[in-house]
């Protein structure tokens, strides 16, 4: 069989420091962790930033720079920045760190959307944090907002003048639509890589009827001109992966998508999802991909040219 790549997502917005010891929130934690990811085999580091301090979601540059010069220093996996940040952030901040980056790749959300995360408070927990608590609360009225001129700016500004190519992030099938539309203006080119997010209250459920459906009109919609990714959020993150892989798809795994390693068990760190993953893909006869075989597939500027 083909090729595969695996993602891993280090850290995300969406998890709160209470939820688990292991997930990373210092720069060096997220630095450290992502180079064990790469080592266990992710080609590309999808990355967002924390306040080391309290471990909120983070836009400054600042919290960034603590680990992507240690990461660009010490792999060559592919850095993928989040221009999603946290739902809270504005698009200014969002994409504040990413343009003084310019990083090879950058994550893009293809719609405005809900964004609830309040389903996470089910149980009782020790917050570490005076914001966690509220935070998660107040996501029954949290609008995550990526409009079409908001798309178009970041195609723009990170994509057209600073060269990163995207990973789309489709949560719904609306989204597909979008791509195409953008598509359709010339605004971004072929192989397009589409991230289908399953699981987020607000997205799609996390169904197998729901990723077969998503591949049928992907291929209906761009033909031979993409590759499609399959992450899951919490305790589906391995099958819908798994699914994704003997369909001929691609993965991505990490502490931002699921802290765990196994129903009820906490993983330890992000490059132990990623190992196993890899012996899933191996197992079914996959081989995966090297970050410099991820560049030439996607068409990327090259790790030389990022400011990390």
């Amino acid at each position: 069989m083909s090729g595969i790549i695996i993602t891993c997502a280090l850290t995300g917005s969406i998890h709160t420091p209470s939820m688990s010891p292991y997930l990373p929130v210092t720069g060096a934690q997220i630095a450290q962790q992502g180079l064990e990811a790469a080592q266990a085999g992710a080609a590309i580091l999808h990355l967002h930033a924390r306040n080391p301090v309290t471990g909120q979601p983070s836009a400054a540059l600042e919290d960034f720079n603590g680990f992507v010069p240690a990461l660009a220093r010490g792999t060559d996996a592919v850095l993928n920045l989040s221009t999603g940040g946290s739902a809270v952030m504005s698009l200014d901040d969002r994409l504040a760190a990413p343009l003084a980056i310019a990083p090879e790749m950058a994550s893009l959300n293809m719609g405005t959307m809900n964004f609830a995360l309040y389903p996470m408070l089910g149980r009782d927990r020790a917050w570490l944090h005076d914001w966690e608590q509220p935070f998660l609360e107040n996501t029954d009225d949290l609008v995550f907002k990526n409009t079409p001129r908001d798309i178009a700016r970041i195609l723009h500004t990170l994509g057209k003048e600073r060269g990163a190519r995207f990973e789309f992030e489709c949560y719904d099938l609306s989204h597909l639509y979008m791509l195409r539309h953008f598509a359709d203006r010339g605004l971004i080119q072929p192989p397009f890589f589409i991230q289908f997010v399953f699981g987020v209250l607000g997205g799609m459920g996390p169904d197998a009827e729901n990723l077969a459906h998503m591949v049928r009109m992907a291929d209906k919609l761009f033909g031979g001109d993409y590759l499609f990714s399959v992450l899951a959020a919490g305790r589906f993150q391995m099958p819908l992966v798994t699914m994704a892989a003997a369909m001929g798809g691609h993965v991505r795994v990490g502490l931002e998508d699921s802290l765990t390693i196994a129903r009820g068990q906490l993983a330890h760190s992000n490059a132990e999802q990623v190992a196993k993953i890899r012996e899933i893909v191996e197992r079914l006869g996959r081989v995966v991909m090297t970050p410099d075989q991820v560049r030439a597939m996607l068409g990327l500027k090259g790790a030389g040219q990022i400011n990390g």
